[in-house]
């Protein structure tokens, strides 16, 4: 704001960067000098005003003098800077849903609205009276619905299955017997069976890859089964999995002998019955995330996993994350939720 005065004197503010304070001092301008000062006043406003004004691809935004460090980036419109998308994370955006394909046809006039409406009408889930199948997850999650077999009859279970696959989405189903997977072959081609995991399988879609190696170590044979239904839920989340099986504290001198695989690691799981101190001596030894699993192996006194459970929980190392017992697809769900960061 330009303000004429009458008198000789023009107060002048002087403001401090970084700060609210304002310094107010006084000079004599002589008349001669007066005119010429409002003139150029006017003018360097003038150009003040044009160079305020920055040009994006979408909008034109008036910025404001300021002072002081540039903010953190925020995803709110900052007055006074170019804008800029902020960074996308999570298969959503990058890995193509069933949603995602069909309003890029109707875009591109590969499909018609009423063909689209047809094949949307089933959205947020599908009511097929014994269950709802959520369609929807793959946009919240970036992963399709997975089946948990156990409890569930053969029919349930095909049913389920035949409608996932039906859109083109992959197929997990954990805790499914063999006998279910003659009769689920037969109607899904293709489908695949982990014997020791118990988990039915087919990917259809490419997910996108993790960013590093996941190992998965257990103390004894006995528990490879829940640590295969988690080497194959994080493969069929786009993960790269190393097994290092029977390494327990039993025998440490195992362990010790495959530290160069442990250490090319960006996140373990330790999978481990009886006492369940195998967790505990990974996470003494890495500077990784380990997410111990707690398995019902072992005598009496284990609880069916219980004794496991407890010592996991009570690890004294930091960077231990601990799932249910005997839920090797929780922890390679997390696992993979964790290398996709």
């Amino acid at each position: 704001m330009i303000i004429l005065v009458q008198d000789r004197i023009v107060p002048r503010l002087t403001f401090r960067r970084g700060s609210g304070d304002v310094a107010r001092s006084h000079a004599t301008i002589s008349p001669a000098r007066k005119s010429c000062s409002i003139r150029s006043s006017l003018s360097s406003l003038r150009n003040r005003a044009r160079s305020s004004l920055i040009r994006t691809s979408h909008h034109i935004i008036p910025r404001p003098v300021s002072w002081g460090p540039a903010k953190p980036f925020s995803t709110t419109r900052q007055i006074g800077r170019p804008w800029k998308e902020p960074p996308s994370y999570g298969k959503i955006i990058i890995v193509k849903t069933e949603l995602q394909e069909i309003l890029e046809k109707v875009y591109e006039k590969k499909l018609s609205p009423q063909e689209a409406f047809a094949r949307l009408k089933d959205y947020p889930y599908q009511d097929l009276g014994f269950a709802k199948i959520d369609h929807h997850r793959e946009v919240r999650r970036g992963f399709p619905e997975i089946i948990y077999g156990q409890g569930k009859s053969d029919d349930q279970i095909i049913k389920i299955a035949r409608e996932i696959c039906r859109r083109g989405n992959s197929l997990l189903i954990t805790r499914v017997e063999s006998g279910v997977y003659a009769e689920l072959k037969k109607k899904i081609p293709g489908c695949l069976y982990n014997s020791l995991g118990k988990t039915a399988y087919l990917k259809k879609k490419r997910p996108l890859p993790g960013k590093g190696k996941i190992v998965i170590i257990t103390a004894g044979t006995s528990d490879i089964p829940v640590a295969e239904e988690a080497a194959v839920t994080c493969e069929m989340l786009g993960n790269e999995v190393d097994r290092i099986y029977d390494v327990g504290v039993a025998g440490l001198h195992r362990l010790l002998g495959e530290m160069e695989k442990i250490k090319m690691a960006r996140l373990i799981i330790a999978v481990a019955g009886m006492e369940g101190a195998l967790p505990s001596v990974v996470a003494g030894l890495v500077k990784v995330p380990v997410v111990a699993v707690p398995t019902s192996v072992g005598y009496g006194a284990s609880f069916q996993g219980i004794s496991a459970l407890l010592a996991m929980l009570n690890s004294c190392p930091g960077g231990v994350a601990v799932v249910n017992i005997d839920n090797g697809f929780g922890a390679g769900y997390l696992a993979s939720l964790i290398n996709h960061l």
